[in-house]
């Protein structure tokens, strides 16, 4: 083994270091008077704690509190300070585990004999800033099993105990402290507590203990950090924004759909959130016709021996909804793929008939655990803009390309724009010969370089039948949301044993790619409403048009210009209530009605409408047929509001 490591340092240097060295010993060196600022390294993308050996060559750069990936290892680091305060303000309360992901959060589980209150995290909460305020520093150890196990044993600490076990059999056990406080962890971690420069205590909650219901239930602090009070503050303000945004809430308050205990985790869709999920089907339908797909309808339930074929059986069958029927044991689909074979396996096959494209907007189920469903973005009955491709060999470059076409174009409408794109491969539970999974990443990497697109490998995220293409997108706050893939696969169609008779008249085994757009429709449901903030585009909208007349007078008046609006394929209605015009423009507002149409005496005579555009106000009176061309041009062409142009 070599005894030098090779940074790769900002600006194209790079530089030699011994085997052993840290970040630390890095940042001594090449920090000058910034030392003090380092937090953590960062090796090939991956965070380093500033006490660990770096553990190989790489691209590398110092973190410092002011970078924005330092705000993972100042979470960290405070969630530490979190359990110590809590020990040190409630002598023998049992400390369980902190949070993995760091990216916003910090939290930590309790053995607590009861729920903490408000009052207890403005105690936890001044405890904490005396102890960033001492500016203690953090250690790590490399210690034995053994030594671990007295540690925590000698400091009462029965739940570490159980959590030492779990850690797999020659893995490097490291603990870290700072004052008194010690417990088990891997990093990373500031260099000391004064550069947890702001924090916030958020909520409290029950947790089951390992996530398990079967077990104990813990309490559990939530809380954040930053370097500065600044970053709290935007961070704030990010999740008052999403707050406002949140699709569950703006699904009541717009009537679009709800959920029922005697349905768990399964939306139902009101009148005008229907009419908007099928606004998306009805665009899905309209680009298959230009990209050449044929729509199929496929059964929701089916044999056991269908899915044992596919290899769902012993790969997914915990999320799937199992009955028994005449002693047969059936499951709900939670895919369309198997049942797509059986449609190609219906009919001898021709290489003349291929690509065959398949889509399919049959209902879905997967058994999601109750704690993970969330709203819209998380369900077990949903629908997908599904479609698999069946295809020669030659044919899946051209084909990948056309759905990079497909996709860009989707999203674009939405205005989702430079998604982030990742090659997931191979999963620790997958199907298939090794030789065919090695063909199948080279083949679809090999599509991302032609395309001439940027993309990130995510390793053993794949499908377990193949790998495949995810696509990111931003919301209008900067959110990720994951929601088309292109997915190659080699191996259903051989356990299918699908074949097509090729040019030369032998018998070949076909290609499927399986591919979704928006995904689940009822996630993208919830992810687009969010990013409009509940202001849909105009094309959307499950009402369009609402005509408010001045008085009841001119009600008659406005119903036939309603009328008018409907004729011309227009989601219309009118305000017949007996109210103020203020308050109907104010409850139209609120209703996120994306155009308001006012009459009155003067309009009637003239044939006009005073037009009101949401967020745009007042657009003066204009000529009734003029209005209704423009909002039937403006629906035609999916604009995201009338008199603007896409």
């Amino acid at each position: 083994m070599s005894e030098r490591i090779v940074l790769e340092l900002e600006g194209g240097v790079t530089r030699e270091f011994p085997q052993g060295t840290t970040p630390m010993d890095v940042a001594r060196e090449l920090a000058g008077d910034r030392l003090a600022e380092v937090v953590a390294g960062l090796l090939d993308g991956r965070i380093v704690d500033l006490r660990a050996p770096i553990p190989a060559s790489g691209p590398f750069r110092l973190l410092f509190v002011s970078d924005p990936e330092a705000g993972e290892v100042i979470r960290h680091s405070a969630e530490h300070v979190l359990a110590d305060a809590v020990e040190r303000l409630f002598p023998g309360t049992i400390i369980d585990a902190g949070r993995q992901d760091h990216s916003e959060k910090f939290q930590y589980d309790f053995r607590h004999p009861r729920p903490f209150t408000p009052e207890d995290l403005a105690k936890i909460e001044e405890e904490m800033a005396r102890i960033i305020a001492q500016d203690l520093p953090f250690t790590r150890e490399v210690v034995t099993r053994e030594q671990a196990f007295e540690l925590f044993k000698a400091r009462g600490e029965e739940l570490k105990l159980i959590r030492l076990q779990d850690i797999p059999e020659g893995e490097e056990i490291t603990v870290f402290r700072h004052g008194d406080f010690v417990d088990l962890c891997r990093g990373p971690h500031v260099q000391r507590t004064g550069q947890i420069g702001a924090f916030k205590l958020l909520e409290t909650s029950g947790a089951y203990f390992k996530g398990d219901e079967r077990n104990e239930m813990l309490q559990r602090i939530y809380g954040t950090a930053f370097a500065t009070k600044e970053e709290l503050d935007a961070y704030f303000a990010r999740i008052e924004e999403a707050r406002r945004r949140d699709h569950r809430r703006l699904g009541r308050e717009l009537d679009l759909f709800s959920f029922h205990p005697l349905a768990p985790a399964s939306p139902f869709f009101h009148p005008k959130g229907a009419i908007v999920y099928n606004e998306l089907i009805g665009l899905m339908r309209e680009l298959y016709q230009k990209y050449g797909y044929q729509e199929v309808i496929t059964p929701q339930l089916f044999d056991a021996e269908l899915w044992k074929i596919s290899g769902h059986w012993d790969n997914y069958r915990e999320n799937m909804f199992l009955t028994e029927v005449e002693g047969r044991e059936f499951s709900f689909k939670p895919m369309n793929c198997p049942s797509h074979c059986l449609i190609y396996k219906s009919a001898a096959r021709s290489y003349r008939e291929l690509p065959l494209r398949l889509a399919d907007f049959g209902r879905l189920h997967r058994f999601e655990r109750s704690g993970v469903v969330q709203g819209l973005t998380r369900v077990r009955s949903f629908s997908q803009d599904d479609a698999h491709i069946f295809c020669m060999p030659e044919h899946i470059g051209p084909e990948i390309d056309r759905l990079f076409d497909l996709m860009f174009e989707v999203y674009h409408l939405f205005r989702f724009t430079s998604p982030n794109i990742y090659l997931s491969t191979k999963p620790e539970k997958a199907i298939g010969e090794p030789e065919l999974w090695q063909h199948a990443e080279a083949t679809l990497e090999a599509c991302l370089k032609n395309r001439g697109v940027a993309y990130t490998v995510n390793p053993g995220e794949g499908a377990f039948y193949g790998p495949k293409i995810d696509f990111v997108v931003h919301d209008a706050i900067g959110r990720e949301w994951q929601l088309g893939t292109i997915q190659l696969d080699f191996n259903l169609p051989r356990r299918f044993e699908l074949t097509y008779a090729a040019e030369d008249g032998s018998e070949k085994t076909p290609v499927m790619i399986h591919r979704a757009v928006l995904g689940s429709i009822e996630r993208f449901f919830g992810v687009m409403l969010e990013h409009f903030a509940g202001d849909l585009p105009f094309w959307l909208a499950p009402e369009q048009v609402r005509v408010l007349p001045v008085s009841d007078k001119f009600l008659e008046g406005a119903q036939t210009i309603g009328e008018r609006f409907r004729q011309a394929g227009l989601r219309a209605s009118v305000d017949s209530r007996n109210e103020k015009l203020g308050a109907k423009i104010r409850d139209g507002e609120l209703a996120k009605v994306p155009v308001l149409l006012i009459v009155g005496g003067k309009e009637l005579e003239q044939g006009t409408v005073s037009v009101r555009l949401r967020h745009r106000g007042d657009l003066g009176a204009h000529p009734v047929a003029e209005v209704v061309e423009r909002l039937r041009e403006a629906k035609a062409s999916r604009k995201l509001a009338p008199w603007e142009e896409n």
